[in-house]
């Protein structure tokens, strides 16, 4: 199970900080990554990030996001700056099956996913 949290209500130019804890099984070695969706759009890749912390982003997000893991705790991060109003989204993290190491942008890639929270950044 994937539980995404830490979403919230935040004005264009502050940052949020977004984390995905793994329950009932370890993700440590799985590809993981964020992807989110806007209103009457489809679900988009954000950041992806392997198990030895190489990490792919979608240039509309590259040098503002960070994504980063912590296996320790089985937990996936998204760090969020100068956040836009078109970064609104509902944001879900997700995570492609167990042996699989190379890091694709495309939903489908992923086999497990959270439930999702909510990012609205106000103008």
């Amino acid at each position: 199970q994937l539980q995404a949290s830490g979403g919230g209500l935040v004005q264009a130019g502050g940052s949020l900080r977004l984390s995905c804890a793994a329950s009932g099984r370890s993700f440590n070695n799985n590809v993981m990554g964020w992807f989110r969706q806007a209103p009457g759009k489809e679900r988009e890749f954000v950041a992806a990030i392997s198990r030895d912390t190489h990490t792919v982003y979608a240039d509309s997000v590259k040098g503002r996001y960070t994504i980063s893991r912590d296996n320790a705790k089985n937990t996936m991060y998204l760090q969020m700056h100068n956040l836009k109003p078109e970064d609104t989204a509902v944001y879900y993290c997700a995570a492609r099956g167990p042996q699989i190491t190379i890091i694709h942008t495309t939903r489908r890639s992923y086999a497990y996913w959270g439930q999702g929270t909510q990012v609205t950044v106000s103008s």
